[in-house]
């Protein structure tokens, strides 16, 4: 990570720790009260080959005795109605400031994988995996409408493990090359601009405005 895209990480911390954190406590508060403990969900995920960490999201389903893999159809049934709604305002990831913070993701970049898929596709996630994952990128932007839409449709853990690793690990992989050879502070606000835009409904489709010349 550069040294500018680490000032601009935690600029942006503290401009939006204090309008977002009300907002974050509020839904730990309601949770605690609908759902019970945990409040949090925690995975591991890699910032690069070999390093791990543990990011943290807003607890959205029924706890099971084992999870793994991304999240398909076989566990929509899992996703409480109060987890639905965090997840279509993007605020269960709002726990992703502390991540941010820590410095092991950044506001824009690839999506973090699972260490599966990193031990599963060594040599793509070591290109991709150059740039700092992020809690939104260019691909999220893109493709994740088409990943869902893909990932619904898979009924066991073993056919949405299949999916992603066939479909979506290499067209996500591709877009993220695409970013990492354009990335820039100015480049990362605009993503982040169209990210709030999506959230609050003010923007829909995976065709993105062109970004103005910074």
């Amino acid at each position: 990570m550069t040294a500018s895209k680490r000032l601009t990480d935690l600029l942006l911390v503290l401009f939006l720790a204090p309008l977002l954190l009300p907002a974050l406590l509020l839904a730990c508060v309601v949770l605690w009260a609908r759902q019970g403990r945990p409040i949090f969900y925690l995975s591991e995920r890699m910032r690069a080959p070999g390093q791990p960490f543990t990011l943290w999201k807003l607890r959205t389903m029924h706890q099971v005795a084992r999870d793994s893999g991304v999240s398909g159809g076989d566990k929509v049934a899992r996703i409480t109605p109060l987890g639905a709604l965090l997840r279509r305002s993007r605020m269960d990831e709002l726990p992703q400031l502390w991540n941010i913070l820590r410095g092991d993701i950044s506001f824009v970049g690839p999506r973090p994988p699972l260490r599966l898929y990193v031990e599963r596709f060594p040599a793509l996630y070591a290109e991709v995996l150059r740039a700092r994952p992020g809690v939104t990128g260019l691909a999220s932007l893109v493709y994740a409408g088409h990943e869902a839409q893909l990932l619904a449709r898979c009924r066991t853990a073993e056919e949405t493990d299949a999916s992603y690793a066939r479909n979506c690990v290499p067209r996500k992989a591709r877009i993220d090359l695409i970013y990492h050879q354009h990335h820039s502070v100015g480049f990362d606000l605009w993503l982040i601009a169209i990210t709030a835009l999506r959230v609050l409904g003010m923007a829909r489709g995976k065709r993105l405005p062109r970004p103005p010349r910074w």
